[in-house]
């Protein structure tokens, strides 16, 4: 599954992230902010419209992130 589909304080794993071809700066972008396998993930807060952006939380750092960009991490429940 990917963080997108990650339901509000749901613990998960970073599996991997994924770009939309091999330079894909966003997917660099997020594997440079720690977006690695094996670290612990959660979505904290959901936008109002549409849920759009996710307040996501990473070891003790939280980043907003858009759904599009989400979409690119893959994560198992923990």
């Amino acid at each position: 599954m990917n963080l997108s589909e990650l339901s509000p304080f749901t613990p998960a794993v970073v599996d991997t992230v994924t770009g939309l071809d091999s330079s894909d700066p966003i997917a660099k972008r997020l594997r440079e902010l720690g977006f690695v396998e094996g670290e612990p993930v959660r979505i904290v807060a959901r936008g109002p419209i549409g849920a759009d952006p996710l307040l996501v939380q990473i070891g003790f750092t939280r980043f907003a992130l858009r759904r599009s960009e989400a979409e690119r991490v893959n994560i198992h429940p923990a």
